[in-house]
């Protein structure tokens, strides 16, 4: 039998669903300065659905992760205060409590530190700075009764790292499991999967070479590696000027000083957290998971169904000078890419079985 932390327990409690809905997902580990309580997560899960915490109070957390999108949006990019685009689409928050990194460029650590970020992000809540986020909650006395209860406080106590916390252990219980792939290959119900969606898994391992990047384990699968890959995608946006800027780079200019628009910084993916030059268009692996619900794909929504997905990596991405070596050409057949997109709609958890 699976053992569970009480970290898990308590999102079991808290969301009614049972154990087997966790099939084919490591133990969860919880940080030892953020324990779960029940009374912890409720206040988080009001944290991620107040429209108050943003400039003009009509951004949310939840206004780009819908629950009936497995907490996507269904949008190209995501959309902040007055409308405004950004450049990345909103990546699912399921699961993410068991990344390493957070965000497509993997800036945070951790879900406490992940969550603070888009609320102080001039296109997403547009908030100034973290006292604004302070500020808020204190103008609503039932935040203050619940965080002197929660975390043991004075009401005038109440931080912006407690108000992480509290989100932060409100998405540590959007994890889910027990897809069809769960139950046929960790549950061992060889009737889970369809002929062909067996099929796809099989291509899935072998000739389509995805799980080089989207693992499966021995025991459980969270469908990503919590590393960076440059696939080549939306690299013709910086392609014509890229030579120039390495070359300065180089020389040791200042990567900031370089005169690239907005758009085209966004591009450089992972190099804008390391600065490492072999990380240009580095992007984190997406997990797999519920991916039938979470279109558009890619890290800029540029693909809008899983087809177009499986055709993009069976070219073998956009060529580029940065262009990983685990992306090449596949050459599957019609068939393949139908049993390959067929696995991919079998690995929907249960909860989001539409």
């Amino acid at each position: 039998m699976k053992s569970f932390n009480l970290g898990v327990l308590l999102f079991i409690y808290a969301t009614g669903l049972w154990a087997n809905d966790l099939l084919g997902l490591p133990v969860l580990s919880i940080p030892s300065n953020n324990p779960q309580t029940v009374e912890k997560i409720a206040l988080g899960e009001q944290l991620f659905n107040d429209k108050r915490l943003s400039q003009d109070g009509s951004i949310s957390c939840a206004s780009c992760h819908h629950k009936d999108k497995a907490f996507t949006d269904g949008q190209r990019v995501a959309l902040g205060i007055k409308q405004q685009a950004g450049f990345r689409n909103a990546p699912t928050v399921v699961n993410s409590a068991f990344y390493q990194r957070l965000f497509v460029d993997g800036r945070a650590a951790s879900l406490e530190e992940q969550a603070l970020g888009p609320f102080l992000s001039p296109v997403e809540h547009g908030l100034k700075n973290t006292q604004d986020i302070v500020n808020i909650v204190n103008t609503d006395s039932s935040y203050k009764i619940q965080f002197a209860q929660v975390f043991n406080i004075d009401e005038d106590k109440i931080t912006a790292e407690l108000i992480a916390q509290a989100i932060a252990s409100f998405e540590r219980t959007l994890i889910a499991g027990n897809s069809a792939f769960d139950r046929y290959l960790f549950g061992r119900d060889r009737s889970a999967l369809t002929q062909s969606e067996a099929r796809g898994m099989r291509l899935f391992r072998r000739k389509g070479n995805c799980s080089n990047c989207h693992e499966i384990g021995g025991v459980n699968a969270l469908l990503m590696d919590n590393r960076f890959y440059n696939l080549g995608v939306g690299f013709e946006r910086i392609n014509s000027e890229i030579a120039e800027f390495v070359s300065a780079v180089r020389a040791g200019d200042s990567p900031d000083d370089f005169d690239f628009t907005e758009a085209q910084r966004a591009e450089l993916g992972r190099f804008n957290i390391t600065r490492v030059i072999a990380d240009i268009g580095k992007f984190k692996t997406p997990t797999l998971r519920n991916i039938a619900l979470t279109a558009p794909y890619l890290h800029d929504g540029s693909l809008q169904t899983l087809e177009e997905v499986v055709e993009y990596y069976d070219q073998g991405g956009e060529k580029n000078q940065f262009l990983d070596s685990a992306i090449f050409p596949l050459h599957l057949t019609d068939q393949e890419k139908q049993d390959l997109v067929a696995f991919l709609k079998a690995l929907t958890s249960r909860p989001y079985v539409q």
